[in-house]
Formats: C-alpha cells, sequence, structure tokens
C-alpha cells in the first residue's frame, strides 16, 4: 500500500538508498521473490512471503554484509523495507530463521530455477561448464553437525528435504572446521556466471564434490548433449570420466603431471609442438605496446591415449595435452636454485651448531630441524644426508667448550646430485591436460577454454572479499547451508550485473570502461541520499538526485530511476 501509516504532523527522514538502487531492479529482473515463492508457496497467516525475506536478505549481503541480527537495522538506514514493502521490525532473527529452514529443504531446485532465468538474461547456453572448489571455514563446535550419510555408493538424493545438510568438520588437510563447496560456472569472455553451487562435507576431496554436483546438475538443469565439463586436477578420475561419457558428456581439465610423466617421456622424441594462440590480457599488452619486459608463450603437443572404465572395463578414448609455458620454466627453474640455495645454507648452518657443541642440538632436534628445513620442497629429494656419532677419540679433540655448551656429540654429512637436478629441469614448465572432447575441437581450442578457469577462482576471490562469505554466524547446520546458497544467489546476481554492464558497454569505449567490476560499479552507488516525509496523507518520497556518473549507469543497465523505484511504495513529493 502507499499509505503505509498516517502522521499528525509533518516530519522527514534522510536515508542512505547507496546500491540498492542498483540490486533492487538486478533482483527484479531476475525474478528472485517470484521464483521463491512459487518453491515456498506462503502460509495463509504468513504477513510476508518467504521470497521477500529472502531476497531482501540478498540485497543486504550484497549492499553491505553483515550478521543477520543487524539486518532490520540495515533495512530501516537504507529504505529496503519501503522498497520491499516489509517493516524493518518484521526482520527479525526468528523470522530470517524460518525463512532459511524453508529455503534448505528447496535449495537445490530454487538455485537451478534462478539459473534458467538468469543464463536467459545473459543469453548464455550450459553446452561448456567450469567446475571448481572452494572452502568455507567456522568458528565454534556445532555439536549439531553430523557426517552426511547417502545410501550406496555415495548415491544422492534427489529431493532436497531428504538431503541433510554437509558435516562441518576438520578439512582433509586442515585443523580448521570448514564445509567444501563446489561451485559450477558458466565462463566466456566476460567472465565466469555461477549457475549452480553444492556443500559437502568439510573432509571430503574434489572426487566427492563433483561427483555429487554432476548428479545434481543433471538431475535439475537441462543439460545438453556433449556438454563439457572442465575442472582442475583435483577432480580427476577414469570413474569421472566414465560417468561423464555415460551421459554423453565430455571431460577437460588437468591431471596430475605425476602419474603422465613417464606417457611423456615415453613419447617425448615423437611429439609435435606447436605454439598456442592463448595470451594473458597482460602479454597481449606487453605485445600491443612493445613492452621491455618478458614475452611469454605457451606451447601444445598432443597426444592420443586410452583410459579404462574402472567398473565396466570398456575403453575409454582421450586425447592428452601437453603443455608448456615458458613463465612457468623460469619460474620452476628460479625456485629450484632457490630451494637447493635455502637447503645448503641450512644444512651447512646445522653442521656448524653441531660443531660448536650448541645447547639445542641433541639428536632428535637435529633430525626435526632437518625435516623442518627440507619440509615438502620438491629439492629436498637431490640432498642426502647422515648424522654420524663421533666416537670418544673425536671428541676428546675438541677443546673445552664454552658455558652452556657441550661437546659435539654428532657430525653432520650430506651430499647434493646434482645430475638429479638437471635431469629435473627438462620438465621445467610443463603440465598435462585430458580431454575426451570430439576431434573437432583442436587442442589449441581446449586450451584456451581450460584457461578461462581462471574466472571461476576469481569467483571464490569475490565470494570472500566483496562479499565477505565468511563470517558465518549460524549454529544449526540446515541454516548455516541454506546461507550459504544465498550467499551464492547474491555470487550470481553480482557477476550478472557486471556482465550486464559489459554487455551494453560499446566495443569502442576505452578498456577501462569495458572492464568495469560489479565492485566498482556498487561503489559508485555508496551514497545516494533520499528523504522520506511523514505527513498528514501518509509517507511522500523526495527522491535522490543522481550524479552525472550514476545517470550513466543506470542508463547503460537500463534500470529505472531511484524515484521509480520508491514511487511503487511510496508516494512522489509532488512535482513544482
Amino acid at each position: 500500500m502507499r499509505l503505509t501509516f498516517l502522521a499528525p504532523a509533518a516530519d522527514t527522514e534522510s536515508l542512505n538508498l547507496g546500491p540498492l538502487a542498483l540490486l533492487a531492479p538486478l533482483l527484479e529482473q531476475l525474478h528472485l521473490a517470484d521464483l521463491l515463492d512459487h518453491h515456498l508457496p506462503p502460509h495463509p497467516r504468513q504477513e510476508f512471503s518467504h521470497g521477500k525475506v529472502l531476497s531482501l536478505l540478498v540485497a543486504a549481503r550484497l549492499c553491505e554484509p553483515q550478521a543477520l541480527i543487524r539486518i532490520p537495522a540495515w533495512a530501516h538506514e537504507h529504505a529496503a523495507d519501503l522498497l520491499w514493502g516489509i517493516p524493518a521490525d518484521k526482520l527479525n532473527d526468528d523470522r530470517l530463521g524460518r525463512a532459511l529452514d524453508a529455503f534448505f529443504a528447496k535449495r537445490h531446485s530454487i538455485l537451478a530455477a534462478v539459473t534458467v532465468q538468469a543464463l536467459a538474461v545473459a543469453e548464455l547456453s550450459l553446452h561448456r561448464l567450469h567446475f571448481d572448489t572452494t572452502d568455507v571455514t567456522f568458528c565454534g563446535v556445532y555439536d549439531q553437525s553430523v557426517p552426511r550419510v547417502l545410501p550406496g555408493d555415495d548415491a544422492l538424493l534427489p529431493r532436497d528435504d531428504q538431503l541433510s545438510p554437509a558435516h562441518i568438520t576438520k578439512g582433509y588437510l586442515s585443523d580448521r572446521r570448514m564445509l567444501q563447496v563446489g561451485v559450477t560456472s558458466v565462463v566466456d569472455d566476460h567472465g565466469a556466471l555461477p549457475i549452480f553451487c553444492h556443500c559437502v562435507d568439510g573432509n571430503r576431496n574434489g572426487h566427492t564434490a563433483i561427483a555429487q554436483q554432476y548428479e545434481l546438475l543433471r538431475h535439475h538443469l537441462p543439460l545438453p548433449p556433449q556438454m563439457q565439463l572442465v575442472s582442475d586436477r583435483g577432480t580427476f578420475s577414469a570413474e569421472h570420466i566414465a560417468r561423464l561419457q555415460r551421459h554423453g558428456h565430455s571431460f577437460l581439465g588437468a591431471v596430475p603431471w605425476s602419474d603422465y610423466q613417464a606417457l611423456y617421456d615415453q613419447h617425448a622424441a615423437q611429439l609435435q609442438w606447436q605454439p598456442a594462440s592463448y595470451l594473458s590480457q597482460e602479454q597481449q599488452r606487453r605485445r600491443q605496446d612493445n613492452s621491455p619486459l618478458p614475452q611469454e608463450h605457451y606451447e601444445l603437443a598432443v597426444l592420443k591415449h586410452q583410459l579404462q572404465d574402472p567398473h565396466s572395463g570398456e575403453p575409454l578414448p582421450c586425447r592428452v595435452l601437453f603443455c608448456y609455458s615458458s613463465a612457468g620454466a623460469a619460474e620452476e627453474a628460479r625456485r629450484r636454485q632457490q630451494n637447493i640455495a635455502t637447503i645448503r645454507a641450512g644444512l651447512d648452518k646445522i653442521a656448524q651448531k653441531l660443531a660448536a657443541g650448541h645447547p639445542r642440538t641433541t639428536y632428535g632436534s637435529v633430525v626435526g630441524q632437518i625435516a623442518k628445513l627440507l619440509g615438502q620442497k620438491e629439492a629436498a629429494r637431490y640432498f642426502t644426508y647422515e648424522l654420524v656419532a663421533l666416537t670418544a677419540a673425536e671428541q676428546e679433540a675438541f677443546a673445552a667448550p664454552r658455558n652452556g655448551y657441550s661437546k659435539p656429540h654428532h657430525r653432520l654429512t650430506y651430499t647434493f646430485d646434482a645430475a638429479a637436478a638437471q635431469a629435473a629441469a627438462r620438465y621445467d614448465g610443463l603440465s598435462a591436460l585430458l580431454t575426451t572432447s570430439p576431434l573437432t575441437k583442436s587442442g589449441d581450442t581446449l586450451f584456451s577454454e581450460y584457461k578461462q578457469q581462471a574466472y571461476v577462482e576469481l569467483g571464490h576471490r569475490q565470494w570472500k572479499t566483496p562479499l565477505v562469505v565468511r563470517p558465518v554466524f549460524l549454529k544449526s547446520p540446515q541454516r548455516v547451508e541454506a546461507l550459504i546458497g544465498l550467499l551464492y544467489l547474491a555470487l550470481q546476481a553480482y557477476q550478472l550485473l557486471e556482465r550486464s554492464y559489459r554487455q551494453n558497454t560499446p566495443a569502442d569505449a576505452p578498456q577501462p570502461e569495458r572492464l568495469r567490476t560489479a565492485e566498482q560499479l556498487l561503489r559508485a552507488f555508496a551514497v545516494l541520499g533520499v528523504r522520506v516525509e511523514q505527513a498528514a496523507i501518509g509517507q511522500i518520497l523526495h527522491a535522490p538526485r543522481v550524479s552525472r556518473e550514476q545517470r550513466h549507469i543506470l542508463d547503460r543497465l537500463h534500470y529505472p530511476t531511484p524515484r521509480q523505484l520508491l514511487a511503487r511504495t511510496i508516494l512522489p513529493a509532488p512535482s513544482g
């Protein structure tokens, strides 16, 4: 209603509409509230639908990430209560929590429905998808969180209300409590548009994450024939490739070099290397500007190969793309030499401390110091060492130790295998990709497509910086997972805003304009004041004047003005 309440005397209040001038029309473009209400029909006693409440929560996350307890104050300060038609005091913890509970029971169905609308707005298809995982960390015990139990061989229940929340637990290689979140995106030259996400237990790896997410994708989205799924080495397995092939889909991804080094050695002499057409934006700039900085490049060699379906034993024809990076080769050589020098200096220092009878050179402490020095460094395998116990005569030959020291009891000797280090140098800059994509796609095309995986990783950073995916302060595992789903919707909207602006920017515009980010767009609307007058006839809007830059952004996106937005719920001030 326009006349939300009557006031006996005139009064005014200044609010900051801010980024909501962009976010409200963006979420309307996605039909977010309507799609949520379609999946979460309101109860007759509900004063405000789940769709309205949850879409406002997404807007809050995009506008100013904060704890749920702060949402009512934020909604009033930024006129969100007016735009959404929900009084701020109705957005309490209990109401938000009930909305999250409802969302959890339909989470994947909702994500898929919003994705279909996002793809229509962005004019994108599902023919090539990129998958990657990230983690969300937590503080606290989360005693209610237990391992997710699935029937059979990690089979998935298609119904969300039967799929328990993922287990918040210590990570596979970490002591932090976390969830693993798999994100699937569509990627092109404008960047990545997330289309689906799914949480798995914090101690699960990429194999589990991609298996579960692929089954959910098949169940909830219309994946086309020959869809290509791109992912990194942490998700690679013959089982995954066989699974894709059974459903008419193909794989493109990195594979562990250690698994394919022998194949490379076997065929190295016959490989035919060709320069790759892919260049990063920085490398393109260096060539255009004739920069004195190094002009790095990639080379490719394609080899036909065959895997075996681990269940049926059937062959899985594929191609291996051996990739050489000049930048990678230089970096690996530099790192090897640096690590060799570090290990040499460290071993020499330990040997000197032993010879001096340093009080902290017991046998056990020295072994620990050497283990820490070698660590996980690849260069450690070129060194061998030995702690030789000194005889009584050798100890007697040493002069009396100074105060606090003792006579040496061991001698450290080590050798460095220069030939092994030299042999390893021939693999510098090499990596391997594997694909089951049709032969109509060249190795050069596939390599360029794989390099766009970096856009998905950029999305993870955006999730955790401008959108601040953490910290998460909910105790219920169901509500935690529901909130992560909402955060994913915020990321999708965030990326769609950026993409829409770039798609509407002329190709001959300056590069900073063509590459403007969603963060920059929202920052341009950080301040947009609006006055609301409480009068006898109700609330009257004194709409803000937008700056030239704000007007330019709104026009490019074809969004309504703030006055048009607010006039839907409150009366505009009389003109003239």
